[in-house]
């Protein structure tokens, strides 16, 4: 049977360091299995978090050679297993333990966005009319898992520890679900502009790649969102409507 070794982060909040550990692997393997090998056999205290390891829970996000990857749905044979593999808690969050970091962030952060306030009913019966085109839009904005991924990824987070200022592009898809929900009408776009800083958005498109879920995230939530901020801020013509109607 082969072995292969993986440099795995151990520590807290305080600091730590990278150890190495050589394990057996064999054909089907992803990362995540070895980690459960390696705590199994040599290192009973190590952290991780995981769950369903289904690619579905998005619990077992790390930084696999530098790259965001969930651990379950990474399989060793796309690895370079004759070189080392680090595995590493994701870098924009707080460390815990080992690979576990402290996301609550993230659902403060969520707790804060406007929720979903529906248009009147349509029909007497309290029921709405909606277009099917419309609908399908947003659907794609609910696979997200919620793995953080792209937060992780994200430079603005990442490298500028922007989190007071910056939701980060999964809260930017949340925030499209709402605002291109064909019934919604709650007015998100203020808050946008100056609190959630959708400006600081570079699209450099680097969050869409890490997805999981293979979910647009640059294309059909941030730039949508980004052209329906400019139109009600920027646009002199849309100003000069405002000002005549």
């Amino acid at each position: 049977m082969a072995k292969a070794t993986f440099k795995i982060w151990r520590g807290d909040k305080v600091g730590g360091r990278f150890t190495d550990y050589t394990t057996e692997v064999s054909e089907g393997m992803v990362v995540l299995d070895a980690v459960h090998q390696i705590q199994a056999e040599q290192a009973n205290d190590l952290a991780v978090r995981w769950n369903c390891k289904a690619g579905k829970c998005g619990s077992c996000s790390a930084e696999i050679n530098g790259m965001p990857k969930l651990m379950c749905m990474t399989r060793l044979d796309t690895l370079p297993l004759e070189k080392t593999v680090s595995i590493e808690p994701m870098r924009a969050f707080p460390r815990i333990k080992d690979l576990v970091t402290d996301v609550s962030w993230n659902f403060a952060v969520k707790k804060k966005i406007k929720p979903f306030k529906p248009r009147p009913a349509d029909a007497p019966d309290g029921t709405w009319r909606m277009h099917q085109t419309d609908v399908d839009r947003v659907q794609e904005f609910r696979k997200c898992i919620e793995c953080f991924l792209c937060q992780d990824v994200c430079h603005v987070l990442r490298d500028h520890h922007e989190h007071e200022n910056f939701i980060g592009p999964r809260f930017f898809v949340h925030s499209a679900a709402l605002e291109m929900h064909p019934l919604d009408v709650e007015d998100r776009l203020p808050d946008l502009k100056k609190e959630q800083s959708i400006g600081l958005c570079n699209i450099t498109k680097c969050c869409t790649k890490v997805c999981p879920e293979s979910i647009t995230i640059t294309d059909n939530a941030i730039i949508p969102l980004k052209e329906r901020v400019v139109d009600e801020f920027y646009d002199p013509l849309q100003k000069l409507l405002k000002i005549f109607t």
